[in-house]
């Protein structure tokens, strides 16, 4: 295991001392300025001077009425200088005003935005230095991965426009596509989105910056086509842009569209003219899938569901407003008709739309039908709850009679006959061995659970008991059944045939052949030779053996006799 890195007193003694420094400095500084000062921040050690204390103070001048932009800067540079100098002289702090920050990066000078890049931020109320520092490691990433390809690393949105409240971080990349062969320019662009996306994941769990990061990718070709069509976002994108890092594309457009070069032709104008008309016949056909989708499958599903739990097959959206009326409103009167006649309200809504015969719904009738929809919603769930209740009850009834019915099996293969009560009589089957005590524990439990209003653990607990209960019986009265099934039948053998003879109480089964598996039937007659012979079934002698009760199994000299006269005199009796 790694050794925590143990930080020095002395080393530990001068961050505090520093920390106490920058608090004082910010403190001072926020209670002159605070409207302009839009971050504080730490900048690194400079080589030539050590010692010092480099500290930048980004403004923000986007109000400046009163003054020049430069003239405000120098005023609070000079104010903030001497703020510095009473608290340390080794305090070295550079203004910097936001015009002048977009101003380096318009002219391609982007050193201040690595150094901001790697200071330590004091005070970032917007979270400006946030955005630079999380867009300044993406944009390295980026140049690192696809640096040919790369024209334009571009912040954008309302953070750099400069507009008071800001919730995300913007940026727009054009990537170079007018040189792809191997791919397609749209494959090509979903592979560097994608690539592009998740270096801007990564970039935020580095900076660890709590805006969300939002990166959009832009294929020359594609970014043109938009200038050309005056695709507004792209004209906002480059009114309002600060490029990051630019290779000659931005920019030009940029001062092309502040000299009112770049306008939008005809054609584009006649196309958001149209989209404007394009988008109403949205709204609208939106307003209509409200109603034939959202709203109709919103009371259409509920009401199927409860018909499920009913225990009605999944019915056909028709066959749920016939059925809800015929059980749940006439039959069982569990809801009433006027959550019958919604439904029938919205379905005929939902008709009428598929067939074109209503073109358009109004924003008032879609809000009358959501406050319909949720009274309906409302006693669908109130009805739910009466058919788990009733589901609860009868469940317990099916249970019980499933755990008679088996335990009366159980007597049957025993051979045993029900006495005074079914408890007494499995208790003296208990009681002898053949079957484990809790057997008895259980449907002790299950009939009182008959009679008992339960919880819903109770219920639950009961229910897996039962079934337990159940299964374990099965599978002794099939263990029985086959034990009796092996004990009744006789195998014999003539030549190169094999038959099977089943002695059931008083009637035979015999296959003469157990490969063909032709099975043939007769009464036993009291001195053990056989009846007259008829055609019988594998379902029939099945059901036989169901029924077989234990009986001991004498093979009388008769019953040889006729099994000779039927298959031969050179028969042989297998046993074992």
């Amino acid at each position: 295991m790694d050794k925590q890195v143990k930080i020095p007193d002395e080393l530990k003694k001068k961050f505090e001392q520093l920390k106490i420094k920058l608090d004082k400095f910010k403190k001072r500084v926020l209670k002159e300025f605070n409207e302009y000062i839009i971050g504080i921040t730490l900048l690194p050690p400079k080589e030539d001077n050590k010692e010092a204390i480099n500290v930048l103070v980004l403004v923000d001048d986007s109000d400046s009425k009163k003054m020049s932009k430069f003239e405000l800067k120098d005023k609070l540079s000079n104010i903030i200088h001497k703020f510095a100098e009473e608290i340390d002289k080794n305090l070295n702090v550079e203004t910097l005003i936001l015009s002048e920050l977009k101003e380096n990066c318009f002219d391609g000078k982007y050193e201040i935005l690595q150094l901001i890049a790697m200071s330590a931020p004091v005070y970032d109320p917007k979270e400006m230095l946030a955005a630079i520092k999380i867009a300044e490691v993406h944009k390295s990433m980026v140049l690192k991965k696809f640096e040919k390809y790369i024209m334009s690393y571009v912040a954008a949105g309302s953070l750099f426009r400069g507009d008071k409240k800001a919730n995300d971080i913007d940026v727009f990349i054009i990537v170079d596509d007018t040189d792809v062969k191997r791919m397609s320019r749209y494959e090509l662009k979903e592979r560097l989105r994608y690539i592009i996306i998740e270096q801007g994941y990564q970039a935020k769990e580095l900076t660890g910056v709590n805006k969300d990061f939002h990166v959009q990718t832009y294929i020359l070709t594609d970014f043109w086509d938009s200038v050309k069509d005056a695709n507004p976002v792209i004209f906002t994108f480059l009114r309002d842009g600060v490029p990051l890092f630019d290779r000659g594309v931005f920019m030009p457009w940029r001062l092309l569209l502040q000299m009112g070069r770049i306008k939008p032709s005809p054609e584009a104008i006649d196309m958001q003219m149209d989209i404007g008309a394009k988008l109403l016949d949205r709204v609208k056909g939106k307003l209509l899938s409200v109603v034939a989708e959202d709203i109709y499958y919103a009371a259409l599903n509920p009401a199927q569901a409860a018909l499920m739990l009913y225990g009605v097959n999944p019915p056909t959206p028709l066959e749920t407003i016939e059925l809800m009326r015929e059980i749940l409103v006439n039959k069982e009167k569990l809801i009433e008709e006027k959550h019958v006649k919604f439904l029938e309200k919205v379905r005929n809504y939902y008709k009428d739309i598929e067939h074109g015969k209503i073109k358009e719904v109004s924003g008032r009738e879609i809000d009358e039908l959501v406050k319909e929809t949720k009274e309906y919603l409302e006693r669908i769930k109130k009805l739910f709850v009466q058919l788990e209740k009733r589901k609860e009850s009868e469940s317990i009834l099916d249970i019980y009679n499933a755990c008679i019915a088996v335990t009366r099996d159980l007597f049957t293969v025993l051979n045993i006959k029900e006495e005074s009560s079914l408890e007494n009589t499995l208790k003296k089957v208990v009681d002898s061995g053949e079957l484990p005590r809790k057997f008895l524990d259980v449907l002790k439990r299950v009939i009182k659970a008959r009679d008992s209003k339960l919880s819903k653990a109770e219920n639950e607990k009961i229910r897996r008991e039962a079934r337990s209960y159940i299964k374990n019986a099965l599978e002794f009265i099939q263990r029985k059944r086959g034990f009796e099934k092996e004990r009744s039948k006789v195998k014999f053998k003539y030549g190169e045939k094999e038959g099977e003879l089943y002695l059931l109480d008083k009637k035979i089964f015999l296959i003469k052949d157990i490969k063909e598996k032709e099975i043939m039937k007769t009464n036993l007659n009291e001195n053990g030779s056989f009846g007259n012979l008829s055609k019988s079934s594998q379902e029939e002698l099945e059901e036989e053996l169901k029924n077989i009760k234990a009986h001991d199994i004498y093979l009388k000299e008769k019953t040889v006799n006729s099994l000779k006269q039927l298959i031969g005199k050179d028969v042989e009796i297998l046993v074992g």
